[in-house]
């Protein structure tokens, strides 16, 4: 006789997993939404650029040449160069690390302390509920980026704590999607058919209703991280990100200001970087969501 928990397994709606089939379904998609595929092509070269940073260019970011100042592009620094004659190439290349590292761990720091939370409320409701979401909602009457200024203000500039920051501030997000969901597929049918056989708590979240929501998580994961770039960027435009003489798409924008009009090369490349990957990362989170989205199986 099959076991209570196999049998609570049983009820749970079944997922697609197969391979060729998902192979085909993000085929058909691709074909559907070219805006898609082509964002996610560029996110995929971007992380290229960022872990590839040493092979991909051979000059040092920090390396200045006296002679080679606000020089425009050319064949030897086909970004030019800066005030202090440092190739802006190797500056966006190494920079591409600096935005990707904010971006993705950011987000992941929000995503580990926003879901256990939110799935908690959503879960057992009830005092516990209200008194997490009355939190929440005290944290979302922050702006996020006036948040992070404020708390990496208190902590000091250094990436560390911009990431640190910018992750906490896309935390509530993640509490009030996750309440939102659990809300919805703690009703569900398998659940609460797995409920009467004996499932406990921690394995109707872990096993019947965290697998179930991940989809969306991560659609809203896809969609935060550019937004944590930005933030990373602004933190560092303003001096309280990365600092001098580190490469970052933040402070390299800082540095052109001073030299739009007679070094305009200066402020195209990281700016064009920054918009780029934020546009790629929004396209592909538009395609993951059609993806991933139940109605289409």
């Amino acid at each position: 006789m099959p076991s209570a928990a196999a049998t609570a397994d049983a009820l749970e709606p079944t997922r697609s997993l197969a391979p060729a089939g998902g192979l085909r379904r993000a085929w058909r998609q691709a074909r559907r939404r070219p805006a898609s595929a082509i964002g996610a092509v560029v996110v995929v070269l971007f992380v290229a650029l960022a872990l590839g940073a040493p092979w991909i260019t051979s000059i040092d970011p920090l390396q200045t040449d006296w002679k080679q100042i606000r020089k425009a592009p050319t064949l030897a620094h086909p970004f030019g160069t800066d005030d202090l004659g440092r190739d802006n190439f190797a500056r966006v290349v190494w920079g591409s690390r600096i935005s990707m590292q904010a971006g993705v761990f950011s987000i992941l720091l929000a995503i580990a302390v926003g879901v256990p939370t939110g799935l908690i409320a959503g879960f057992y409701r009830g005092g516990l509920d209200q008194a997490i979401m009355r939190l929440t909602d005290a944290w979302l009457a922050f702006p996020f980026l006036i948040l992070a200024i404020g708390l990496v203000t208190i902590m000091g500039p250094s990436l560390t704590n911009a990431t640190v920051a910018i992750g906490l501030g896309a935390t509530p997000t993640f509490i009030r999607l996750t309440r939102g969901l659990v809300l919805a597929k703690a009703s569900e049918d398998y659940v609460l058919g797995a409920r009467a056989l004996g499932a406990g708590d921690l394995r109707l979240m872990s096993r019947h209703i965290l697998p179930n929501i991940v989809s969306s998580l991560l659609v809203q994961a896809t969609i935060s991280i550019p937004i944590a770039v930005i933030a990373e960027a602004v933190l560092s435009f303003l001096g309280l990100g990365v600092q001098p003489p580190a490469p970052s798409w933040g402070t390299m924008l800082n540095t052109a200001q001073q030299f739009l009009d007679t070094a305009p090369w200066m402020a195209w490349w990281p700016g064009l970087a920054i918009f780029t990957l934020t546009l790629s990362f929004n396209l592909a989170g538009d395609g993951l969501r059609d993806l991933l989205d139940p109605r289409d199986y």
